[in-house]
């Protein structure tokens, strides 16, 4: 009876670790994707600004 009880424990434990797991990955994908779109809207504007210098010193 008290292995029943344990083994019920278990599987609740392990549900619930699986829940919580599941939650932080979708977290941490948004996260790491915001962070990589920023990155890149950083590294177009630094482009862009150096597309205009060039293009002032052109003229």
């Amino acid at each position: 009876m008290d292995s029943l009880r344990i083994g019920d424990a278990l599987f609740q434990l392990f549900s619930l670790g699986f829940l919580v797991l599941i939650i932080v990955l979708i977290v941490w994908f948004f996260r790491s994707y915001i962070r990589r779109r920023n990155q890149l809207d950083s590294l177009e504007k630094k482009i862009d600004d150096i597309n205009e210098q060039i293009k002032k010193g052109n003229d």
